[in-house]
């Protein structure tokens, strides 16, 4: 249950595909991850569990490089100020990278789990990473002392500077936003009500979190928590600022991603796609578009005043897999899991293995799949009670050294509905 997935498209296809210009970005082999957009608007970088990351133009629509390094999922990219660019994955790596060189100038080591957010300082001296180790790391890019902030007793799943470039905001699965000051000395704490997945901040400092309650919470150090909207029904992955700090684009597991107007709290407009997870959210410079990766391997492009979509509709875009179990209890508890999973044989791996005959099976034996070591050394097997003790406890605990996202089911109904769904879908 791990996020890796093989690249199912060929290099050649990747460079030599043209696509319109107001069209979808398509050739990543698994959901996109990442998204990364150049200062000047001309240039996408994306990150996907298939182990790639791939610079796209815009104005051509087209992949214009392919950057294979990372054994694993490739979970933040971004754009540094001097034009290179930097990637991180689930194998704990940052690489760093100059445009049309096939190998990267250097690695960044020193995470133990992996990286799922990266930020770069308003003067671009600065490189900073959040990691499922527990810490936020600050890279100087020029040469200097890194530093390690340690302090969240969980996942640190984003990352993000202050405009005056001062302090670094970390949040974390254990309810926490921080706030480094650079200078160093102990962060500001405060405390939420829900675990955190994802932080922005605007222009004006405002601090900006995505929750697993589905909601989005806006605060500063000062006033604290100042306001919240309920932007989903399921956890928060993704978040996004326009550039003039007017409008919040917050992005669900469950596929919804809401445009909120940050002044009156309030939300806008709905982007409705094909209602897969959506894994990444950005606003062009000019803030007049927004792009979001999601579990369809796909780039989208966004009217972000609107919320309506840029470009025909692609041809052939996988439609909903759980279209066939409408209605079911189960499969509506199963969909935060499609964005990793598969049920049946045919449709192989994505994210995570298939879990076709899953009950039965020990963990971590499925042929032809890349398991961690520490889930190869475990003896569970895989029946309706392990998998429900996997939902209540958390994948941490269950199952430690897991590169599966951490969630749980608190509700013992929705377990049995879960696993019941399971042994009648994934049957053989």
């Amino acid at each position: 249950m791990k996020r890796f997935l093989p690249l199912c498209a060929t290099m050649a296809a990747l460079l030599t595909s043209v696509i319109p210009t107001h069209a979808q970005l398509t050739g990543h082999g698994g959901p996109v991850r990442s998204i990364a957009i150049s200062a000047d608007g001309k240039t996408v970088l994306s990150g996907s569990f298939d182990t790639a990351a791939i610079r796209w133009s815009l104005a051509s629509g087209s992949a214009e490089q392919v950057l294979r390094f990372h054994a694993d999922a490739v979970n933040a990219v971004a754009f540094l100020k001097d034009g290179r660019m930097a990637t991180a994955g689930a194998d704990a790596k940052i690489a760093l990278w100059t445009a049309g060189r096939q190998q990267p100038d250097e690695i960044l080591e020193g995470h133990t789990a992996p990286i799922v957010a990266l930020a770069v300082s308003p003067d671009g001296a600065m490189l900073a990473s959040a990691a499922w180790d527990g810490t936020a790391r600050l890279w100087p890019l020029g040469g200097g002392v890194k530093r390690v902030l340690e302090g969240h007793s969980q996942n640190v799943n984003g990352v993000a500077f202050t405009p005056d470039g001062k302090s670094l905001v970390s949040v974390s699965y254990d309810l926490t936003v921080r706030i480094w000051p650079l200078s160093d000395g102990p962060p500001d704490i405060i405390t939420l009500p829900a675990p955190l997945n994802a932080v922005a901040v605007a222009p004006d400092g405002e601090i900006v979190t995505g929750g697993a309650d589905g909601k989005v919470r806006f605060g500063s150090p000062g006033a604290k928590e100042v306001g919240e909207v309920q932007a989903g029904t399921t956890p928060i992955i993704a978040l996004a600022i326009s550039p003039d700090g007017a409008r919040v684009a917050a992005a669900g597991i469950g596929g919804t991603v809401n445009l909120i107007d940050r002044k009156t709290r309030s939300l806008a407009s709905p982007l409705v796609g094909p209602g897969l997870p959506v894994w990444s959210v950005a606003f062009m410079p000019d803030g007049a578009t927004l792009l979001t990766g999601g579990a369809d391997a796909m780039i989208r492009r966004w009217n972000a005043q609107t919320g309506n979509p840029i470009g025909a509709p692609q041809q052939g875009a996988p439609g909903d897999p759980l279209a066939a179990y409408a209605g079911d209890h189960g499969a509506e508890v199963f969909r935060a899991c499609i964005a990793c999973h598969t049920l049946s044989e045919k449709d192989g791996p994505r994210a995570g293995p298939t879990l076709a005959g899953i009950f039965g099976r020990k963990i971590a034996s499925l042929p032809d799949y890349r398991f961690s070591d520490a889930l190869k050394q475990m003896n569970i097997v895989w029946t309706p009670e392990t998998v429900s003790q996997l939902f209540e406890v958390g994948p941490n605990a269950y199952t430690p050294g897991t590169k599966m996202p951490e969630q749980r089911i608190g509700s013992s109904e929705d377990r049995k509905a879960l696993t019941d769904f399971l042994g009648r879908a994934t049957a053989k």
